[in-house]
């Protein structure tokens, strides 16, 4: 896929705010300060499209971002940060379960897990929440650059532990937004959900 736009559309927090188009949408979920606006940033060879930020849990509205005027990538906010009142987190639950199981033209959903690290109770529970919902999805495996060599193979095995990745609709790749790994494939897939049914 050639990125030829990009561009900030849109913050959103309930269904009336969002995008009235009915373009191809895909969702980016992921645990705070796992990489979402850097990975964002890579993918469209932006530096500051999606604004990445040192305080976790920065993001607090579904952002929506047009690319090629033919689909959005939407930041919905990370979970599992612990300095995010209790209230927050459920107003940030509530925002992101109304989007993903009301939203007809969501294709899919990439969950971003940090490599460097197992899957934590919020991953698992997100994994097996967008089962639930059937959702085509990519789980990403991030700041694999921060891995030694020898480490960078062992991440997909060692996620098969804790999650089930044998399904149909369910793909797994490494990432890096230093280095570009596997950019190819991201966009790959993000072309085949968005072109699928539209």
């Amino acid at each position: 896929m050639q990125i030829k736009s990009s561009e900030y559309a849109l913050s959103a927090v309930w269904e009336k705010q969002f995008p009235k188009d009915d373009l191809p949408e895909i969702a980016l979920a992921g645990r705070s300060n796992v990489g979402k606006s850097s990975l964002i940033n890579s993918f469209l060879d932006r530096k500051n499209l999606a604004r990445t930020s040192s305080q976790p849990g920065k993001t607090q509205t579904l952002n929506f971002y047009l690319i090629n005027k033919e689909f959005y990538l939407v930041d919905v906010p990370g979970y599992g940060y612990a300095k995010v009142s209790q209230v927050q987190r459920q107003k940030f639950g509530e925002m992101i379960q109304d989007y993903l199981e009301t939203r007809s033209n969501l294709e899919g959903l990439i969950i971003l897990i940090d490599a460097r690290h197992e899957p934590t109770k919020d991953d698992i529970a997100m994994y097996e929440y967008a089962q639930y919902l059937n959702l085509p999805i990519l789980v990403v495996c991030t700041k694999i650059d921060k891995l030694k060599k020898n480490q960078v193979n062992q991440v997909i095995s060692r996620l098969r532990k804790s999650i089930d990745l044998n399904y149909d609709h369910v793909e797994v790749i490494t990432y890096s937004s230093v280095t570009k790994v596997n950019k190819d494939k991201l966009s790959a897939w993000i072309e085949e959900k968005i072109y699928e049914n539209f």
